[in-house]
C-alpha cells in the first residue's frame, strides 16, 4: 500500500454576498438561492470552529431558529438533519426547504429575529496543510489518528466525503487499496455514526473502532 499522507486544514471564512435574513421567509429565500458552498459551511463546517457554543445542534440554521427566532419546533426539525446521509447537497437543500415550508404553513405569524440578530450567510475556502506524518500500515492508523489535530480529523473523515470517491472518508479510501485484506478496518469505520459527534468525540470513536479490530487480529 502507498503510505497514507496526513494533512491538516483550516478555514478562511468570508461573507457570501447574499443579503442577511431577519425572518423565516427570508431564510427560506436565501437557502433556495445560496451556493452549495454556503450550504455546506452552515451544515458541516461548524465543528471546525475554535468553539461551538450550541452543541445541541450541529448546523447554524437550527441554532438560529432556536435562539433568534425562538422557534424550538423548527430548530428540532432542522437539528436532526444529517447532511452526510443525503445523496447530494441539492437533496439537502430540498429537504431543508420542505421543512421550512411546512413550518411556514403552521404558524400564524412569520418568526422574526430582533434587529442585529439577522442570519448572515458565510462561505469558506479550505486551506490544506501537508504534515510530515504518514502511515505505512493499517495497524498504525489508530495511533496516528489519536495524535491528530481536529483539523486533520475533519479533513480526512468529513470533508473527504465531498471528494472522489464521494461519500468515503480518506482512511477507508486508503484501506481499500487492499480491500479484502483490510475489510475489518473498513467495516469498523463504516459503523461509526459520526455527524452528531464533536470532532474530539469522533476521534475517540474512530480510534476505539480501529483498536478493537487490532485486538482481534
Amino acid at each position: 500500500m502507498t503510505p497514507f499522507q496526513v494533512k491538516d486544514c483550516g478555514l478562511l471564512v468570508r461573507m457570501s454576498g447574499l443579503p442577511s435574513a431577519i425572518n423565516l421567509r427570508e431564510l427560506r429565500e436565501r437557502i433556495a438561492a445560496c451556493s452549495e458552498n454556503v450550504l455546506f459551511h452552515h451544515f458541516c463546517e461548524t465543528q471546525l470552529r475554535p468553539a461551538f457554543d450550541h452543541p445541541d445542534y450541529r448546523n447554524d440554521f437550527a441554532v438560529w431558529a432556536k435562539w433568534y427566532l425562538s422557534d424550538r419546533v423548527l430548530a428540532e426539525r432542522l437539528g436532526i438533519l444529517d447532511p452526510f446521509s443525503m445523496s447530494s447537497l441539492e437533496e439537502l437543500r430540498a429537504v431543508t426547504l420542505d421543512i421550512i415550508d411546512e413550518r411556514l404553513s403552521e404558524v400564524a405569524m412569520i418568526p422574526s429575529a430582533a434587529q442585529g440578530d439577522e442570519f448572515f450567510f458565510l462561505e469558506t475556502t479550505t486551506v490544506v496543510f501537508h504534515t510530515e506524518e504518514q502511515v505505512t500500515h493499517p495497524r498504525d492508523l489508530a495511533k496516528t489518528i489519536k495524535d491528530m489535530s481536529n483539523g486533520s480529523v475533519y479533513y480526512h473523515f468529513l470533508e473527504a466525503r465531498r471528494r472522489e470517491p464521494v461519500g468515503t472518508d480518506d482512511f477507508s479510501a486508503w484501506l481499500k487499496e487492499e480491500e479484502k485484506k483490510n475489510a475489518k478496518y473498513i467495516r469498523a469505520l463504516e459503523s461509526i455514526d459520526f455527524y452528531f459527534h464533536s470532532l474530539g468525540n469522533l476521534k475517540e470513536d474512530i480510534v476505539a473502532a480501529l483498536r478493537k479490530v487490532d485486538r482481534k487480529r
